[in-house]
C-alpha cells in the first residue's frame, strides 16, 4: 500500500469534522501566537493539495491545533493520539533555531542563507544555528543527506571535531572532521566515508578557510 501523506490525512480529517481549510487555519491561530509561526492561507491551501509539506515548525502547529501526532500527520503508520493536549504543547520545552541552508557533506558547495527559516527542537541542544547536510561523505558518523546538522557558533575546534567551515573566501562550505596543525601550517577536513577524498588547505591556502562552528547535534527524519 503507498504511503500515505500530510495532504491525505487533512483532507481526511476536513472529511471527519467537517472542516474547511478556513477552519483549519482559525484552530492554529493560538498556537501560531505563543510559538511565533507564521501560518497564512496559502501554506494550508498548499499542504492540503500536496504541493509542498509543512516544515518542523509549521507541522508542530498543525498537530496541536488539530490534536493530533505530528508522525501521524506527516503519513506515518503510528498512533493518532496526541500525547499532550491544550496549549501546553510539548513535555519539554521547545527553542526555535534558525536555518542557515545546506552545507555539503561532499564537495564544498554554497551555503544558502535563508533566516527565515526555522527548527524546533529542544532547548537541551546548546546550538547557534542549523543547517541542513547536502551528500554522503559523513554517513560513517550517522550523518545522512537531509540531516538536520545544529551548530555551536566558534571560531575554531578541537581536533577530530566535526566542523562547519567556510572556504574559498566564504562561497562554499562542508561539514567535516576538523584537524590543524599549526607547526606545518596545515588543515585537514576529513569526511566519514571512504569513497570521499580529505580536504588540505596549507600555508597561504589557510587564508581561505573559516570555521563557522562546531556540530553538537544533528536530526534525522524517521523512515
Amino acid at each position: 500500500m503507498e504511503k500515505e501523506n500530510t495532504s491525505i490525512r487533512l483532507n481526511r480529517i476536513m472529511t471527519e469534522r467537517g472542516l474547511r481549510q478556513i477552519d483549519i487555519l482559525n484552530l492554529t491561530i493560538p498556537y501560531c501566537k505563543k510559538y511565533n509561526v507564521k501560518m497564512n492561507k496559502s501554506d494550508i491551501s498548499q499542504y492540503c493539495s500536496g504541493k509542498t509539506e509543512p516544515m518542523q515548525d509549521k507541522l508542530f502547529v498543525l498537530g496541536a491545533a488539530l490534536g493530533v501526532n505530528e508522525a501521524w500527520l506527516m503519513g506515518y503508520d503510528v498512533s493518532r493520539e496526541r500525547q499532550y493536549d491544550s496549549l501546553n504543547l510539548y513535555p519539554i520545552s521547545a527553542k526555535r533555531f534558525p536555518m542557515l541552508g545546506e552545507i555539503a557533506c561532499g564537495e564544498p558547495k554554497f551555503t544558502n542563507e535563508d533566516r527565515k527559516s526555522y527548527v524546533l527542537a529542544g532547548t537541551d541542544i546548546k546550538a547557534d544555528f542549523c543547517l541542513r547536510a547536502k551528500g554522503d561523505s559523513m554517513i560513517n558518523a550517522r550523518i545522512h543527506d537531509g540531516d538536520i546538522v545544529f551548530i555551536r557558533q566558534q571560531d575554531t575546534v578541537e581536533n577530530g571535531e566535526i566542523a562547519a567551515v567556510v572556504v574559498n573566501n566564504d562561497s562554499e562550505a562542508t561539514l567535516k572532521r576538523f584537524y590543524y596543525y599549526q607547526e606545518k601550517s596545515l588543515l585537514i577536513l576529513k569526511p566519514e566515508n571512504p569513497l570521499h577524498k580529505d580536504q588540505i588547505y596549507q600555508g597561504e591556502d589557510l587564508n581561505q578557510v573559516r570555521v563557522l562552528g562546531k556540530a553538537v547535534a544533528f536530526q534525522s527524519d524517521v523512515i
